[in-house]
């Protein structure tokens, strides 16, 4: 009986979030067990979900509608279903645990333990399991690492990647190191989209941040990537208190004659990193932050899988964003999950839990074996994942051998 109510409630989740896209239905799926509804509201002209409304919640998240596109993977394959009607399209594939930089709050300042190099996830291996999650409704794949533009078949593992058929977003997160020269060949390739990392614009701060020079490196690539035509080219920079809050305003600078898309990210604990809710810059400061300097400041509607709130400035060719995971997570729209270079999936990046796809596809497993695994795992999936200070407490491992 709990297993036939389990299954009655989440394809009533899959319904009522078709009905939602289609329109016919004015309220949406938080994800809750109790298949609670939040029902949607006008604000300044933007839409937004919840049944309290106040000052400090104007620029609350808001979503345009679901494509009719994403009605139809819904039906394409349950492997990707969670038992909250979520389906999930976006796939992050973590090509290595190596990195040319030491970024404090990916890294502890006495390294990590790498996985041999026999354990990680060869270029067929990563082909042919992103092949079963295209086949099978995943329309979006992610390169990280570690840092992946380091991987010598970077390109080839690009070219293969891109023609997967149904897979329309290509995109790359990497430090920019070495960026600049690789891209060219990367863009040949079918790398379709582009997230630098950067976290100052002083170069001091730069080497101290990252335990490396190369903030000119890292510059020269993102004016590369606009040279070549990526737009936006989305730059992420993950605040701390104490050490780079007072360069908001000149990031946001950035945006005023590029198109650049400056994601600001609230600081996350991970294994290694000292995560310090003192170290913390909470969204609704930053926001207050840029909306005090800049004028024109306006809210832009989000698809409902978007991880960021994202805004635009009067006169600005770029725009600006702001990913909450600690103070508003965004939970009820996730539709990501994550191979490790190792092989392993995880399914939520705060989660701990983690099963190996390298082990039964070394063991001769077929699709169809492959697929059960992917998907018992995806029905696992919690409806949120946990507050920041049980995350800072729980055992996980370091953003290094996750994925950025």
């Amino acid at each position: 009986m709990m297993a036939l109510a389990t299954k009655m409630r989440r394809n009533a989740c899959i319904v009522t979030n078709c009905l939602v896209a289609s329109g016919k239905l004015n309220f949406l799926s938080v994800g809750s067990e109790n298949a609670s509804y939040s029902m949607i509201r006008k604000v300044n002209g933007f839409t937004t979900f919840g049944e309290q409304l106040d000052a400090s919640r104007m620029y609350a998240t808001s979503c345009a509608k679901l494509s009719d596109e994403i009605q139809k993977e819904t039906s394409n394959s349950n492997m990707l279903v969670d038992s909250f009607g979520r389906m999930h399209t976006y796939l992050r594939i973590s090509l290595t645990e190596r990195c040319n930089l030491r970024c404090q709050y990916c890294m502890p300042a006495e390294g990590v333990d790498l996985t041999s190099s026999p354990k990680l996830l060869t270029r067929n291996e990563i082909i042919r399991l992103a092949n079963l999650f295209v086949s099978s409704g995943v329309n979006k794949i992610r390169l990280t690492g570690g840092e992946p533009t380091i991987r010598k078949d970077i390109e080839d593992i690009c070219l293969e990647l891109s023609n997967l058929k149904g897979l329309k977003t290509l995109a790359m997160t990497t430090n920019g190191i070495v960026l600049a020269r690789k891209l060219p060949k990367l863009k040949e390739c079918g790398l379709t989209a582009i997230n630098i990392s950067l976290d100052t614009l002083v170069p001091a701060k730069f080497e101290f941040m990252t335990r490396r020079k190369g903030h000119e490196k890292v510059m020269e690539s993102i004016n590369a990537a606009i040279d070549l035509g990526y737009n936006p080219v989305k730059v992420n920079c993950v605040i701390m208190r104490g050490f780079n809050d007072d360069e908001i305003c000149n990031f946001v600078e950035l945006t005023r004659n590029k198109p650049i898309n400056i994601r600001f990210i609230e600081f996350m604990p991970f294994d290694g990193n000292v995560w310090n809710v003192k170290k913390l810059v909470p969204y609704s400061e930053i926001l207050q932050t840029v909306d005090k300097h800049f004028t024109g400041l306006t809210r832009l509607g989000d698809h409902p899988t978007e991880t960021a709130k994202n805004f635009r400035i009067d006169g600005h060719l770029g725009t600006v964003s702001f990913i909450t995971s600690m103070t508003e997570h965004f939970c009820a729209g996730c539709n990501r999950l994550r191979l490790l270079a190792d092989g392993n999936f995880k399914v939520c990046l705060f989660g701990p839990s983690e099963v190996s796809l390298r082990d039964p596809l070394r063991h001769g497993a077929d699709d169809n074996g492959l697929r059960e695994i992917i998907g018992a795992a995806v029905r696992r999936k919690k409806s949120s994942h946990a507050g920041m200070f049980d995350i800072a407490k729980t055992a996980n491992r370091p953003m290094i051998h996750i994925g950025g």
